[in-house]
């Protein structure tokens, strides 16, 4: 049963619609990802949730209550903004009270969840100081401590890893992850960060122009999208344009050469041209002898020696495939222009949603 419910959420400005039709059911102590390119409409959606904005349509619950008009504050979330927001003026302590002194909370009790904050975020010593006498990472983390400290039912996170460094912002999202899941806490993280989405969410939301394009693990959204703009912007991913030979089969033509997909979809018809999805680890830079196997002949158009990986590019005709291979000394990687031999499973072959023009 869903704990925290968006139900047919729309937002227009004006006559601009931002967020179509939005139906999404999370499950208390549910970690979900809002993934998605700026402007999609994952951070509108977020403060929807939060009560910054309101729906144009549709209804928010958290629990048995219908939040979708009341305030921000009547709502019972914490919330942890991309720039920080520390109040500057007050210690790392003050900000992490704040909170608790607006519900009114004795100082006695205040005092003691500021303390078990401190202690939680592995700041305990820093309670006396000031916000610009921290670092990114340890403001982030007095944020993260003061939307927790009154102990909303939800938690939502925008962006908050993005104005990091690279080796903080994986430090932090991890650290943010075990915290989640040790207070057991609902939880929507907004980021455009691929990578991020996919290590720490139980789900991710793929979004594309105001639309859910998919909801599914990250397994399941990295391994099997349903369409060509989650297949091309969740990870690396190959994609080969050709006209389907039999619908039955998955026997599809790809410059000339004849391949098979093991995944597709049920309106697959024959003569059709369509996109199908390969992701680069799927692909063998040698022919393998087996049946459940594809093999193309092409040449190599590009090799990038990137240390221990080799990323090559071999190219059909109008189509490419790009590989990697790991570095071995005593092989030389291949040379540009010379002929190349692929081989890739058919259960590797995805067929993407949506027939185009020839």
């Amino acid at each position: 049963m869903s704990f925290l419910d968006i139900q047919e959420v729309r937002k227009a400005y004006g006559a601009q619609l931002v967020v179509h039709e939005f139906n999404l059911p999370i499950a208390q102590g549910e970690f979900v990802s809002f993934l998605g390119p700026s402007g999609c409409g994952k951070t509108t959606m977020l403060r929807m949730v939060a009560g910054f904005e309101t729906p144009s349509a549709g209804r928010i619950r958290i629990g048995d209550e219908d939040v979708t008009h009341l305030r921000p504050n009547q709502r019972n979330i914490g919330m942890v903004f991309q720039a920080y927001a520390l109040f500057p003026n007050m210690t790392v302590a003050q900000n992490v009270a704040f909170g608790l002194k607006i519900a009114g909370k004795p100082k006695a009790e205040i005092d003691a969840r500021v303390a078990e904050m401190l202690g939680i975020i592995k700041l305990p010593q820093l309670g006396a100081r000031y916000p610009y006498q921290l670092s990114g990472g340890q403001q982030q983390r007095v944020a993260l401590a003061r939307a927790l400290a009154p102990k909303p039912k939800v938690l939502l996170l925008d962006e908050p890893l993005s104005a990091l460094d690279a080796k903080i912002r994986v430090s932090l999202r991890d650290e943010i992850r075990s915290l989640q899941r040790a207070l057991g806490i609902t939880t929507i993280f907004v980021t455009h960060d691929q990578e991020e989405a996919l290590s720490i969410s139980d789900r991710i939301v793929v979004m594309n122009e105001g639309r859910i394009e998919q909801v599914g693990t990250p397994f399941e959204v990295y391994n099997f999208p349903r369409t060509r703009f989650v297949a091309s912007f969740v990870g690396t991913l190959n994609l080969l344009r050709g006209k389907v030979l039999d619908a039955a089969s998955g026997r599809i033509e790809v410059d000339g050469q004849q391949i098979f997909a093991g995944r597709g979809i049920a309106d697959l018809k024959t003569g059709e041209i369509r996109s199908a999805a390969l992701r680069p680890e799927a692909v063998t830079l040698a022919a393998t002898s087996s049946a459940d196997r594809n093999v193309m002949h092409g040449t190599i158009d590009e090799v990038h020696f990137l240390g221990a990986v080799i990323r090559i590019r071999v190219r059909f005709k109008d189509n490419l495939i790009s590989l990697d291979t790991f570095n071995n000394p005593n092989i030389p990687p291949p040379v540009r222009g010379s002929a190349a031999t692929v081989s890739f499973a058919r259960e590797d072959v995805m067929v993407l949603e949506g027939a185009e023009a020839a």
